[in-house]
């Protein structure tokens, strides 16, 4: 437990503090979202409790949903409490109904009403494609891609009753360019893309919008594991020369749960510093 404290207390504070070395680049919070409830897959730790506690600094009371230890996800909903926001979390799996069920149970019994739900859960298998399982094929398939569909159909169901409400997925650069190594992840989210479109078009009309979000090289805890100079490695290929913050992709998701994107539906907002609008440039001298 204490392994994990740690790990969590090394990711990005939404205070506009300094920490392990990641500068969270933010203003102060102008309370938008107060009145309004929101939903955050796998919020425990990584992004997802970033975008957790940046809802909740917007005035947002939040639902942290996620299959890990409750204590790690309690964390986060004890700092939320601790600078005057409202949270709880809930453990489930969103990969099956049951599991989605539970959630969402637990989660209309507490809110009145879900103005926002934003798919975060996620897994990845590192190995390449001539070696991935069919069982960790389905185990990505079904958290990344699955998890989100029955998470959506479940909210959509609450939001139609409200006449409004706001979904985000979080994708990743995957979803547009093939990571070697990770093709159930890459796969998942390319459909991840796709259900955001068509799911945009289906609930539009019900005063549904959904979108998404799709982050370039973050640093969290994960990511770190990648490799010894994750920071370095990562930004000096982005074209802002830095890598991204869990802040960075949470004041996007606040935006898409405000009134300042009400006309906005159906797209990817890319959160990667340029990292994958550039083109294979042979040109050393014009780079």
């Amino acid at each position: 437990m204490d392994e994990w404290l740690n790990m969590i207390d090394n990711e990005v504070s939404p205070t506009g503090q300094q920490r392990d070395g990641i500068v969270t680049r933010r203003s102060a919070s102008s309370k938008r979202l107060v009145g309004m409830t929101a939903l955050v897959t796998g919020g425990g730790s990584g992004v997802g409790r970033g975008i957790a506690l940046r809802l909740a600094d917007s005035g947002c009371e939040v639902a942290i949903a996620d299959i890990a230890d409750p204590e790690i996800s309690e964390v986060t909903v004890e700092e939320i409490k601790a600078s005057g926001g409202s949270a709880f979390a809930v453990q489930a799996d969103v990969s099956s109904s049951k599991g989605v069920k539970a959630i969402f149970d637990e989660v209309l019994a507490k809110f009145p009403k879900l103005d926002l739900l934003v798919n975060n859960a996620g897994v990845q298998t590192w190995k390449s494609l001539l070696d991935t399982t069919e069982e960790e094929w389905d185990w990505v398939l079904d958290t990344n891609l699955k998890g989100a569909f029955l998470t959506i159909q479940k909210a959509a169901l609450q939001m139609r009753t409200q006449g409004r409400g706001s979904i985000v997925n979080i994708g990743s650069g995957c979803n547009k360019v093939p990571f070697p190594n990770l093709s159930s992840y890459t796969a998942s989210k390319g459909g991840i893309e796709m259900l955001t479109k068509v799911a945009a078009v289906e609930l539009g009309p019900l005063g549904i919008r959904v979108n998404c979000v799709a982050p370039g090289a973050i640093e969290i805890e994960r990511t770190k594991r990648e490799t010894p100079n994750y920071a370095e490695t990562w930004g000096a290929i982005t074209p802002l020369r830095r890598i991204g913050t869990p802040t960075d992709v949470a004041s996007v998701v606040v935006f898409l749960a405000s009134e300042d994107s009400a006309f906005i539906n159906g797209q990817t907002i890319c959160v990667d510093g340029g990292l994958f609008c550039q083109p294979v440039w042979p040109y050393a001298d014009c780079k």
